[in-house]
């Protein structure tokens, strides 16, 4: 078995966090290309562009898992698979995945064992379980920050201490990516205002 990452540094090292326990072939790239006798692509860096599955989907015909937080399977081709690779989620051994095609459920589960991580299958859902509900603590971060109750330092000490997180929320949202985050809420938003992102972190998000 050939298995193609298509990754940078940051989710290579997530990845291999658990070690590896096989003797697969891994070919890492950083770009989606062609590689002859893959038997499954794992987009780490997908973006969701049509171009981007266009090029996925001309490269491969197989099973193909892409990181997709902010969009589900709707609008995507059969073979492909959506996972939770958001940074520091991804760093875990359980993996947060939704798909449309229940055949390509055990391929996953196997390619995932190679790298001493476990599957658990959500709903198809936007945002999936973990980055929502971080999502909303980013979010009320903010608006605790931006009614001025106390600093950003502050509320991640506090956070950190009182419920054990690895990150509070500021650092959270700057190792995941501010303008994720925004994009995830405002998503969201449109199914219940609950989500609706502040307007201190929509305005960090547009900068």
């Amino acid at each position: 078995m050939k298995i193609v990452v298509i990754s940078d540094e940051a989710l290579k090292t997530e990845l291999l966090a658990q070690g590896v326990s096989s003797t697969e072939e891994i070919v890492w790239l950083s770009l989606p290309e062609k590689v002859t006798g893959a038997t499954c692509y794992l987009d780490l860096l997908f973006d969701y562009t049509e171009e981007r599955i266009n090029i996925l989907q001309e490269i491969s015909s197989g099973l193909t898992i892409v990181n997709s937080v902010n969009k589900t399977c709707n609008y995507l081709p059969k073979n492909f698979i959506r996972i939770n690779g958001w940074p520091t989620f991804f760093n875990r051994p359980l993996i947060e995945a939704a798909c449309i095609n229940e055949n390509l459920k055990a391929e996953t589960e196997t390619i995932f064992s190679f790298f001493n991580k476990s599957i658990e299958w959500v709903p198809d859902i936007l945002g999936f379980i973990s980055p929502r509900v971080i999502s909303m603590i980013i979010n009320e971060a903010y608006f605790t920050f931006q009614d001025k109750v106390t600093g950003k330092e502050e509320i991640d000490i506090a956070m950190k201490l009182g419920t054990r997180y690895p990150f509070g929320p500021f650092e959270w949202s700057e190792k995941i990516g501010i303008k994720e985050i925004y994009s995830l809420l405002s998503n969201l938003s449109t199914t219940h205002k609950r989500y609706e992102p502040s307007e201190l972190l929509k305005q960090e998000a547009a900068k």
